[in-house]
């Protein structure tokens, strides 16, 4: 899906049918494309504003959502639990089957990160 057009644009779009132009009118000065003129107006005359609509899933939805709690309990207990015991762990309390991967994408949503710590060797040389 494409980006939408700034909101400069926009509001001269509104300028431009305030002044009186028709929706492809107002494109043609703006060197927008017709439909998108006919929409943007369309869309002016139904809600009174052309700001995008959000794109994207809404927040919070999903079946880890509800497990949260749980999920941020068992990371402050043992910091150093990986994703596939998260997931084993998950399963086990609640019957709930995760990936690996998806809760380590809920879990840097809700902020928490993991960074390796460069391991370097007993005598104190630096590797190689």
């Amino acid at each position: 899906m494409s980006a939408a057009l700034p909101s400069a644009l926009r509001a001269r779009f509104q300028e431009c049918i305030r002044e009186g132009l028709s929706g492809r009118a107002a494109a043609a000065r703006l060197k927008l494309s017709a439909a998108t003129g006919v929409r943007w107006q369309r869309k002016l005359w139904e809600t009174g504003s052309i700001e995008p609509a959000p794109q994207g899933r809404p927040p919070g939805y999903g079946k880890l959502s509800t497990h949260q709690a749980f999920l941020e309990e068992l990371v402050a207990q043992d910091g150093d639990i990986t994703l596939p015991e998260l997931s084993g762990a998950l399963e086990a309390a609640t019957g709930v089957a995760a990936h690996a991967a998806s809760i380590g994408r809920f879990l840097r949503k809700l902020g928490y990160t993991y960074k390796k710590s460069r391991w370097l060797p007993p005598n104190g040389c630096a590797p190689v």
